[in-house]
């Protein structure tokens, strides 16, 4: 007996043919697509921040207003506007999530000004208070409260853009005065002015 359980363990892969391929391919898709972003960032008027000022470091640089696009790599940002002191974000009773101090929902239209799909994921984003403390953006919150998901999570074909919000849980006595936006988890970001 002890001989056909060790038999069974050592053929788990084996047995889960199926499971293994798929995980192995989410694990590579999520892998490219994490890696796949262009680290360039430009302004409005198609110039590198870091052309202007070799030294400069782009993702601590101001380069954009509410209500002006803004590049990295892939996408385009637009910001248009920040809404904060929400306590609980939900569609409903089940779908519904409390803030550990205050939800600010960040407005926000991005665009795939590349010639390739990009994936956007809400979780590339932050904001920042006057002092530099940086706030990560709440998914879950982000999920529920724009339950069609196009700003938590989504695909972006070349020309297409998507419009919502993106959520973030920052203290109650804080006040966000920056949002640094990615095309993916590793490029650069810009910074855009939320003041």
């Amino acid at each position: 007996m002890p001989d056909k359980e060790k038999k069974v363990k050592k053929n788990w892969f084996v047995r889960h043919k199926t499971l293994t391929v798929l995980i192995a391919i989410f694990l590579v898709g999520f892998i490219a697509i994490a890696v796949g972003g262009d680290s360039s960032t430009t302004t409005k008027n198609g110039i590198s921040p870091s052309a202007t000022n070799e030294n400069s470091n782009t993702s601590n640089e101001v380069v954009a207003k509410i209500g002006e696009p803004a590049r990295d790599g892939k996408f385009e940002f637009i910001v248009k506007g920040l809404d904060c002191g929400k306590t609980t974000v939900g569609t409903n009773e089940y779908l519904t999530k409390t803030a550990q101090g205050q939800f600010c929902m960040l407005s926000i239209t991005i665009k795939n000004i590349g010639n390739e799909p990009q994936s956007l994921f809400s979780a590339n984003h932050y904001l920042f208070n006057a002092t530099g403390q940086k706030y990560a953006a709440d998914d879950t919150a982000t999920m529920y409260a724009a339950p069609q998901g196009a700003t938590w999570y989504s695909d972006i074909n070349p020309g297409n853009s998507v419009e919502g919000i993106i959520v973030f849980d920052i203290p109650k006595d804080q006040i966000a005065t920056s949002a640094q936006l990615h095309d993916s988890a590793y490029s650069n970001g810009v910074k855009i002015s939320l003041q």
